[in-house]
């Protein structure tokens, strides 16, 4: 490895090792020594700059490459409202070797959950949607079916009991909004509405992002741009604009070997047509098949086609690692972290879940799969007590810590195994979380 050292920065490093308060954090902020990198990785280079108390988590980056498979990827830390770690590598599209650049983004999948909950939760600091609210006030004719009891914050916890539609979608469903909604009005609940959770993979998008259409007037698209993206300056799109077309890195499906184990979720895909998880994966109006076209990065599918990078992901977590700050407050921001739903049994996925308001909380999931004979490094995602965000497909993630004021952002193109983080994405998490003085996940939770 090979680290060629530019800049130097330094400042107050009294409180290195220990997590800090959200509002001690930003007033005291550990510069230490900032480090501007080219280091080599098998199918390129990794640039960008890491202060050299994130060291583990540059080493973490460059090792995903050299020995976890890493072809291109992103990756962004703040604390206290500075930058620390702002890295990229690799190859955007391997097929004609183009690198991975400092502007290149790519689909994050279910991470844009966290962008579409976001908004959420910022018209309702502002008074536009009631979180508490039958949806039904918003958007009558979801009532249909007895959903009509169905609040915003159910659909916001994945407890809405429309995870999944049962009729046929025709190819392109995905990228009508309009037909989308009718379906999903006129679905009967697959459940007692509020009485379990289970992963919207997809009709999450819809489901909370409907009613705030409604209320606003405007597209989700278009209100995350004016409530959350325009304010933050993110390079963050639900529904990208063509001008930005050239910079994506396409997608690389993960393909799991012959002999992989065989989860639950996958029985079940595999067994029964009609069971959730085969529903999600298979009825999905084209939106599995889609996701390197044109058409599904300009529709807004605000579940899973948010186009973006680590550093999108971070800066939008950020605010809400200080604190909430103008987008929600700290009320606000206490609902976000709070878990709204959990169970030892997700309806969908088939594993426990734990989520907040439109967000995970850590999911430990190791002793579960261990006893199902799998092993333990796929499936949780392991982050501090009152750290929330969200895992997208493959592997990315983005999340905001505000006990220690710190936020992280991964995005990559090739997807890795497992329901949410598997060991690529752990490991940034891992050591950006010791970095600042965690030293335990053994609870379930890192723990200082």
């Amino acid at each position: 490895m090979c680290a060629k050292m530019v800049t130097y920065c330094f400042g107050d490093s009294a409180h290195i090792g220990r997590p800090l308060a959200g509002a001690e954090s930003s007033a005291r902020v550990c510069a230490a020594m900032s480090q501007s990198i080219e280091i080599a990785v098998p199918n390129g280079t990794v640039n960008g700059v890491c202060d050299a108390r994130f060291g583990a988590v540059r080493d973490a980056f460059v090792e995903n490459f050299q020995d976890r498979g890493e072809v291109g990827a992103s990756l962004c830390v703040t604390l206290g409202g500075r930058t620390v770690v702002d890295l990229w590598g690799g190859q955007a599209d391997p097929a004609s070797g183009q690198p991975w650049a400092e502007d290149t983004i790519c689909m994050v999948f279910s991470c844009t959950k966290g962008a579409t909950a976001l908004t959420a939760h910022v018209a309702a600091a502002r008074g536009l949607v009631d979180l508490d609210a039958p949806a039904i006030r918003y958007w009558p004719e979801f009532g249909a079916h007895g959903k009509e009891t169905v609040t915003l914050a159910q659909m916001l916890s994945h407890q809405s009991a429309v995870p999944v539609l049962r009729e046929r979608l025709p190819p392109g469903a995905a990228f009508d909004w309009e037909l989308m909604v009718a379906r999903l009005a006129a679905e009967p609940p697959h459940w007692a509405p509020g009485t379990r959770n289970g992963y919207h993979g997809l009709t999450f998008g819809w489901t909370v992002g409907e009613p705030l259409r409604r209320a606003s007037g405007k597209g989700l698209g278009a209100l995350f741009r004016e409530l959350v993206g325009a304010p933050l300056d993110l390079d963050f799109w639900i529904g990208l604009p063509a001008a930005h077309e050239a910079r994506v890195a396409p997608i690389i499906p993960y393909r799991p070997p012959a002999d992989a184990p065989r989860t639950p979720f996958i029985a079940a895909m595999v067994g029964d047509p009609q069971s959730l998880p085969a529903l999600f994966m298979f009825n999905q109006g084209g939106f599995w098949g889609s996701v390197n076209t044109r058409a599904c990065r300009a529709a807004e599918v605000g579940a899973a086609n948010g186009v973006t990078n680590g550093r999108g992901l971070a800066r939008m977590y950020q605010p809400l690692a200080l604190g909430g700050g103008a987008l929600v407050g700290r009320d606000g921001l206490g609902r976000m972290a709070e878990v709204a739903s959990a169970t030892g049994e997700d309806a969908t996925l088939l594993i426990p879940t734990r989520f907040t308001l439109g967000f995970m909380a850590s999911m430990d999931n190791r002793a579960w799969r261990r006893a199902q004979g799998l092993g333990d490094d796929e499936d949780s995602v392991l982050l501090p007590a009152g750290a929330f965000g969200h895992v997208g497909a493959g592997g990315s993630i983005g999340f905001a810590d505000p006990a220690s004021g710190l936020s992280l952002g991964y995005a990559m193109s090739k997807q890795g195994p497992g329901i949410l983080l598997n060991p690529r994405g752990q490991a940034l998490v891992d050591a950006a979380l010791a970095s600042v003085g965690y030293r335990s996940n053994a609870s379930g939770a890192w723990q200082t």
